[in-house]
């Protein structure tokens, strides 16, 4: 196993905008990239920006018929308006790696990360979160930068 340095944190609540969908992993970066857009033109509309990051929450891991939210997170909470979505990631521990690498690489870090939690006796909450750092328009797949963070109950 290839030795991951987790991190563990204590994070504040973090407000979201977000549209939540079921797809396939096949269909997943179309529908990221046209939730993201539909979500940056309404906070263009509310003359407000996304906090850092667009984001994927996996509410499940089955890759025919994944639960999903997409978005950005922002600077203090916003209503929703339609298919967009008013959330937040939940304040308290969570567990973060910073992978890089082409999304295709992610699935042994998540397996690494599972079985750390195993071996600390924590528990996740069920909900994981990926936070994309840049996209494959940018970097080649070798760039890519994403914080994979599971929240702890």
């Amino acid at each position: 196993m290839m030795d991951y340095h987790f991190e563990v944190s204590e994070a504040p609540a973090q407000p979201l905008l977000f549209i939540r969908k079921f797809t396939t992993v096949g269909q997943l970066p179309q529908e990221i990239g046209q939730a993201c857009q539909t979500v940056i033109e309404y906070l263009n509309r509310l003359g407000e920006k996304p906090l850092n990051a667009a984001l994927t929450a996996y509410y499940n891991l089955d890759m025919e018929h994944l639960d999903v939210a997409m978005g950005f997170p922002v600077a203090r909470p916003l209503p929703g308006s339609e298919a967009i979505q008013a959330g937040e990631l939940p304040a308290g521990k969570q567990l973060s790696y910073l992978y890089k690498g082409p999304y295709q690489g992610m699935e042994p870090v998540y397996n690494a990360m599972f079985q750390w939690l195993e071996e600390q006796g924590l528990v996740s909450s069920g909900v994981y979160y990926e936070f994309y750092y840049n996209s494959p328009e940018e970097v080649p797949e070798s760039e890519l930068l994403t914080k994979i963070v599971f929240p702890l109950k």
